[in-house]
């Protein structure tokens, strides 16, 4: 047999790429058998087959082993193979994972879901069992890393000290703040927070130089913070270290602010009165002034403090601003003020005190003071002034539309009581309105509204001297 199989062999060569492990299937056979009928007889003459189209028939066996091979895996794409043995890759079907498998976490072997390791016995966990909860860990001594010394550690948040540049940017917004809420309280914790260190005396400081530049109302509330901090943030001597620079600083304070020394001498002033600076800070100081602005500022504090033996009170130097005043107080200031522009005649004066009421909501209130004090005057004057103030009052913006509407309909809804005291109210109001509308006031809207008094006419004496409308 094997004789046999090597006299075969002789006669028929075979290359080494026609070794392979696998078998030929029937179709490659018949495949291969017909293409060699095919070629093998050209011209009537019987001629054996080409290389060539055995290299074909062996690109197509393999392309065919390879499509089994990858088959359970790319079942679901639709691959095919063409007529030349290439592979085409089918478009019915979107692969079912973006991923590439080597980012793939399913296991290799097919088994399991790819989920994250459980813990197990022996410590072979990542996360742990389920509503697992670990204890205190037991220090071992006999670690070679072990320090008895650590076990008495206490770990505590280290907030750095405030710099010059970064106490500027964090306490000023703070102060700014709290001219808006009034809640000292709140300053008081935000303060607490930061380690002011060294910057603790420019509290004070920083918080008066920003008043200066407020309101009134905003300078009360500094000086109720002032007094609050003392003590739970702040000490006597870092109130004084602070006033001492607010006067050093005067000369400066007094280029954005002309009136800065009179008002740094009424915070002192305030603070003496609050006993958060001593009774001597002042008389310290007798003697030893070269700046004149320093000087004018204790000076004026001196006199302050005089004057609250005779029965001032300091304490409400700077008065409640906005609505936090009662309500009387606010008519009985803007009653004064309206006296006081009749006699001296000046409009800008008038809308600065009434900016400085800081009452934009009772605005209202103001035009209709003006207005019947325009009705019960005698004579033109006051008429006149009362007009043009409220020309100018208008022009400025100081007194929005919708105050100014309310304050002449309220005149308009008490006309009739107004007409008890005044006899030609009716007469004066219908003047004035034409007035106003004239001189760009109020709307035509508004003047049409105003109320007008119907004439009586009487009837002939046989009527029995009736009254008819």
């Amino acid at each position: 047999m094997a004789a046999d199989c090597e006299a075969w062999l002789s006669a028929n060569p075979v290359d080494a790429e026609d070794l392979s492990d696998s078998f030929v299937s029937g179709d490659e056979d018949n495949g291969r058998s017909s293409t060699i009928n095919k070629n093998s007889e050209i011209n009537g003459n019987w001629i054996s087959s080409t290389s060539n189209s055995i290299h074909e028939a062996r690109l197509k066996a393999k392309a065919k082993r390879r499509l089994r091979k990858n088959s359970s895996r790319d079942s679901g794409r639709g691959d095919s193979l063409s007529d030349n043995g290439d592979m085409v890759r089918g478009t019915s079907a979107a692969p079912t994972s973006p991923k590439s498998k080597l980012l793939d976490r399913k296991s290799r072997q097919g088994k399991g879901r790819g989920l994250p390791k459980k813990g197990g016995a022996g410590g072979k966990g990542v996360w742990g069992r389920s509503g697992e909860v670990y204890g205190p860990e037991q220090v071992d001594e006999k670690d070679p890393n072990y320090d008895e010394t650590q076990e008495n550690c206490v770990y505590e948040t280290v907030v750095p000290p405030l710099n010059e540049r970064d106490f500027e940017k964090t306490v000023t917004p703070i102060v700014q703040e709290y001219f808006e809420h009034g809640d000292t309280n709140e300053v008081t914790e935000l303060l607490k927070g930061l380690n002011l260190g060294t910057m603790r005396s420019e509290v004070p400081s920083l918080a008066v130089s920003l008043a200066l530049e407020a309101k009134a109302s905003q300078r009360e509330l500094t000086s109720r913070l002032l007094s609050d901090l003392c003590g739970p943030v702040l000490s006597h001597s870092d109130l004084e270290n602070s006033f001492d620079k607010l006067l050093r600083e005067l000369p400066d304070l007094v280029l954005d602010t002309p009136g800065a020394p009179q008002l740094v001498g009424q915070f002192i002033a305030r603070a003496v009165s609050d006993q958060i600076l001593s009774e001597g800070y002042i008389e310290g100081y007798k003697g030893r002034v070269d700046c004149e602005y320093a000087r004018a500022a204790l000076d004026r504090a001196a006199v302050l403090l005089k004057m609250s033996l005779g029965g001032l009170r300091i304490d409400n130097q700077w008065g409640t601003g906005g609505g936090q005043r009662p309500v009387m107080q606010l008519i009985k200031e803007m009653s004064l003020l309206l006296k006081e522009y009749i006699v001296s005649g000046d409009c800008k004066e008038a809308e600065r005190c009434l900016k400085d009421l800081e009452v934009p909501h009772f605005h209202h209130e103001f035009v209709y003071k003006a207005i019947v004090m325009a009705l019960e005057s005698k004579g033109d004057k006051t008429f006149n002034m009362v007009l043009q103030l409220l020309k100018s009052i208008s022009a400025s913006s100081v007194i929005t539309v919708d105050q100014m509407r309310r304050g002449y309909m309220r005149v308009y809804m008490d006309i009739a009581e107004i007409n008890i005291d005044v006899p030609r109210a009716y007469f004066l109001l219908e003047q004035f309105v034409d007035q106003s509308l004239s001189r760009g006031i109020i709307d035509v809207k508004l003047r049409d509204v105003c109320p007008c008094r119907g004439r009586k006419r009487f009837v002939s004496e046989g009527d029995g001297g009736l009254v008819k409308l």
